[in-house]
């Protein structure tokens, strides 16, 4: 398995495999540990015929009967790993060893899923996480063990870079010690952590946290492991990290070390995408919408900060239609003689404004009144509606005349979302541009037009980039991105908008026009 699970197809007599002191001491306290804590062994196996037994042989005596269960899973191999699995288990004496073997080929990823629903269905406490080619010392169990007994984290990482210089020494190669270290660090840049090393396939997880995550859908390739330390990092999990020796020995790596690199970058990408609702997976929804609801941006380029820095003059009444929780309520209510907040549920943080439970699919426009409001504001809200010309034409309704509607929504045509298509990708999600609430999708273009059919002119067309300071992170690399995007989003909405707001005015309608053409004149025609 090698280099983080890589394959080794080398067949023939058994390999001898380094092997390193035992620390009686510790093997005593783990001992303890085991007596009160159900702990599984997980070892993956591809390829290890010449490894496995070794490897097994090698779990200090004093715990091997201690242990819930040693789980190994032949991923199909191709030589005769299985077999020998269980062979070596029944020479050695194992009383808890199970040894299966996958249907087809998993990979290294879909192997691991196997044994934690395994780990979820026997309710272990912990799994721990050994590769079967023996890179990484049994000898070790101990103190993984005894960690997890004093700290009990969510996730123990058994880390080669602790001790950097130790794992050159241990026969790891210069370029992947490097890479390792590069990777590392800019995983940790980008998620806020700080970690020694991502890339340890030596670890233990707390079946609880495990139950918590959707790794049955991370990938099946190397990088699932990264992808586990995402979703338990991003919610809130306690990570930790413990020494371990490196061994590299007669396995073959078949690990394609830039392909890896890139996914996990890829993932972690995602992952902070996701958070700032330009990207969505399921496995990256770690709830923080739900929690938070719809977010009040407060970066000064934000599309709130700029409809808060309008004129509002002090007799104006105005309405918030899909006010969320109302703080955008409250400011304006500040500022203004009367605001009205409605959303599907009452606005429970509207200040001084009048907060209403109001459906706007519904005939919101007879319940508000007809030309009440010298301004009504929808922001990221007509997209929702089951019908949004319907919307828009009661808006104008509540409206006086020549009054002032502020409306807004996402651009799906955003310059990602434009590569994203022309790669044949079309991501739905819960939050961003592509919100599976969405009935309908608009350009620049298709709303104003979805406004001027509604009954208004169109006067100021505002683009604004990903709100990367508020969902993201105001680093100086963040906020240098997000002054460029909300630039290129000013310059050039069509494109480079993440959302776009629109300033309307209400058109004169034609009964009143008419009335007024009706009317005596006061003053001689020409």
């Amino acid at each position: 398995m090698t280099e983080r699970g890589g394959s080794s197809e080398r067949t023939g007599p058994p390999a001898t495999l380094a092997r390193f002191p035992v620390d009686e001491d510790a093997v005593s306290t783990a001992a303890e540990t085991l007596k009160q804590m159900k702990v599984a062994i997980f070892i993956v196996a591809f390829e290890a015929e010449r490894f496995i037994a070794s490897v097994l042989d090698r779990i200090p005596h004093r715990l091997r009967d201690l242990f819930a269960e040693v789980l190994v899973i032949d991923d199909s191999s191709s030589d005769h790993t299985f077999d020998a699995a269980r062979l070596a288990a029944e020479r050695i004496g194992f009383r808890h060893v199970t040894v299966l073997q996958t249907p087809f080929n998993r990979g290294y990823g879909g192997n691991q899923k196997l044994g934690y629903l395994h780990a979820v269905k026997q309710g272990f406490d912990y799994v721990v996480l050994l590769h079967g080619d023996g890179q990484y010392a049994p000898e070790y169990l101990p103190q993984i063990v005894n960690a997890l007994g004093a700290e009990e984290p969510d996730a123990l990482i058994a880390s080669r870079m602790i001790n950097r210089r130790e794992a050159l020494r241990g026969g790891m190669p210069l370029y992947k010690w490097v890479g390792n270290q590069v990777l590392t660090a800019l995983q940790n840049r980008m998620l806020g952590s700080e970690l020694s090393e991502f890339h340890s396939g030596y670890r233990a997880y707390k079946v609880e946290a495990l139950r918590s995550i959707r790794f049955e859908l991370n990938s099946d390739d190397f990088h699932f492991d990264t992808e586990v330390l995402i979703q338990l990092l991003s919610t809130g999990r306690v990570v930790r990290e413990i020494p371990v020796p490196t061994f590299y020995g007669e396995e073959i790596s078949h690990v394609n070390g830039l392909k890896y690199a890139a996914n996990c970058l890829r993932a972690v990408t995602k992952a902070r995408l996701g958070e700032a609702g330009v990207f969505y997976e399921p496995k990256f929804d770690f709830g923080s919408f739900e929690e938070s609801g719809y977010r009040m941006k407060k970066a000064d380029n934000s599309l709130h900060q700029a409809v808060l820095s309008r004129e509002w003059p002090p007799g104006w009444r105005v309405a918030d239609l899909g006010a969320s929780r109302g703080l955008l309520s409250a400011r304006i209510a500040r500022k203004v003689a009367r605001v009205t907040s409605a959303d599907v549920e009452r606005p429970p943080e509207a200040g001084e404004a009048e907060a209403i439970q109001l459906d706007l699919d519904g005939d919101f426009d007879r319940i508000l009144g007809r030309h009440r409001y010298d301004c009504v504001l929808m922001l990221d809200v007509l997209e929702h509606l089951k019908v949004p010309e319907e919307g828009v034409r009661k808006v104008a309704e509540i409206l006086k005349p020549r009054g002032t509607l502020y409306a807004s929504t996402g651009n799906i045509a955003f310059h990602v979302l434009r590569l994203s298509l022309l790669l044949g990708q079309f991501n739905y999600g819960k939050r961003g541009i592509l919100d599976l609430t969405h009935t309908r999708l608009f350009t620049v273009s298709s709303f104003k037009q979805l406004l001027v059919n509604g009954g208004f002119t169109i006067e100021e067309v505002h683009g604004f980039g990903p709100p990367i300071r508020d969902m993201v992170g105001a680093n100086t690399a963040l906020r240098a991105a997000d002054r460029m995007s909300g630039v290129l989003a000013r310059l050039w909405p069509r494109l480079f908008a993440f959302s776009f707001l629109i300033v309307a005015t209400k058109a004169d309608e034609l009964e009143d026009i008419y009335a007024q053409t009706m009317a005596p004149p006061d003053f001689p025609r020409p």
